[in-house]
């Protein structure tokens, strides 16, 4: 077994805990010319098809909408999730944060960056808001292995990620890592090598994910081509618990996999059928 986000949520909360997907309107650093401009090789509008826009209180009362249509006095994550949400003026950041944390239904932020994007001026603004309500900051990792970094044109070294924990972790905050599985060239080892590395940094949680092709990415080029395949979903199953058993039990797994838009999903096809995948992934980890 594994410690699964919602079990995480009833012990921290004793409720159900709604997540909406928001955005700060931020871009990346890896798209803007700072770093880069064609984005890692495998994005397409910054991981969040599925986000609100506009003023943050229209956001979240739409994500509600969008998440529990029967249950108006919930109570909810706000996950900051497109792009890199700290790459912002950090005065701009401050507003939008204290405009989600000031309100009675919303309990925790939970704020996607990259690991370069976290000045001390942004640590300064994030460890104010964590002294209202719980912060949550996820990392992109994706891989630890040397090759994969390069390939995927993640724009930091693996020091940044280490550093950046270190950081966060000292004004009290929680950091939860996302990881891809079968990155062109990957073996389960490496992908195991991952997850270590993510728990020998002592990250507070762990987001696993196929790697998905998307439409309109160069990932997608390299996959026409014929450079890599990816695994159906028995093999994929099998990995997740091999790789599970490398996370302690103190540490969340906050996702299994993940879904890309159907409209935009070119492989694995089998990922689309949400339900098919999830029950498949509860009926390998039964013990």
């Amino acid at each position: 077994m594994y410690y699964s986000l919602n079990q995480k949520l009833k012990d921290t909360f004793n409720q159900k805990v709604y997540k909406l997907t928001l955005s700060t309107g931020a871009t990346c650093p890896n798209r803007d010319g700072k770093i880069g401009t064609g984005g890692c090789i495998f994005c397409k509008d910054g991981s969040g098809q599925f986000c609100e826009s506009g003023k943050i209180p229209d956001q979240i009362e739409n994500a509600k909408k969008r998440v529990n249509k029967k249950q108006k006095d919930g109570k909810f994550i706000a996950y900051f999730q497109s792009y890199t949400n700290t790459y912002l003026p950090p005065e701009k950041l401050e507003q939008l944060l204290l405009e989600t944390v000031n309100r009675p239904d919303i309990l925790l932020v939970d704020i996607a960056t990259r690991p370069d994007c976290l000045g001390e001026d942004i640590l300064l603004v994030l460890e104010k808001i964590n002294k209202i309500k719980p912060v949550w900051v996820e990392l992109g990792l994706q891989s630890s292995k040397a090759e994969s970094i390069e390939y995927i044109r993640r724009g930091y070294a693996n020091e940044v990620y280490e550093q950046a924990v270190l950081k966060l972790h000292k004004i009290g905050i929680e950091v939860v890592t996302h990881i891809i599985l079968y990155l062109p060239g990957e073996s389960t080892e490496d992908m195991k090598n991952t997850v270590r590395f993510a728990v020998k940094n002592k990250t507070d949680g762990i987001k696993l994910s196929l790697l998905h092709v998307l439409s309109g990415t160069d990932l997608e080029k390299d996959y026409n081509e014929g450079k890599f395949t990816l695994p159906e979903l028995d093999k994929y199953c099998d990995t997740v618990a091999e790789l599970l058993k490398e996370i302690p039990e103190n540490v969340a797994v906050h996702r299994l996999t993940g879904d890309g838009a159907k409209r935009d999903l070119i492989a694995p096809l089998w990922t689309a059928d949400k339900k098919r995948v999830l029950n498949t992934l509860n009926k390998r980890l039964k013990p």
